[in-house]
């Protein structure tokens, strides 16, 4: 098991998740974050971070989509290890449906 991140965090991009991350698996892209699944132990302290809720286990069905997404990006997004602000008008995103479709950013994020 792994834990995957959704697509609530598209245009959101809340890093709590990465700060409590012990072994520092979450990478960053333009305006979303990915679990890499190698490295995730499964502890999960990340899912209850996420104000968005976006953070999920991959046990949960219909998350193959996003399991493939995260390990692909995790591989050529740079490592994030500490809290950043979250995007610009991330609360008025929480929950807007259709997101992926509509925002989704190939662009890798800055990183550390």
């Amino acid at each position: 098991m792994t834990y995957v991140v959704t697509d609530n965090c598209i245009k959101c991009k809340y890093t709590d998740c990465v700060e409590v991350c012990p072994v520092d698996c979450f990478y960053e892209g333009e305006n979303f974050l990915v679990i890499h699944p190698d490295e995730c132990i499964d502890c999960g302290v990340c899912e209850p971070e996420c104000p968005a809720e976006a953070i999920r286990p991959d046990t949960e069905p219909g998350l193959d989509k996003w399991l493939k997404l995260n390990a692909d990006y995790a591989d050529v997004w740079p490592n994030i290890t500490i809290k950043k602000e979250p995007l610009e008008g991330a609360e008025e995103m929480d929950g807007v449906e259709g997101k992926f479709e509509k925002f989704f950013s190939e662009k890798p994020g800055a990183g550390d």
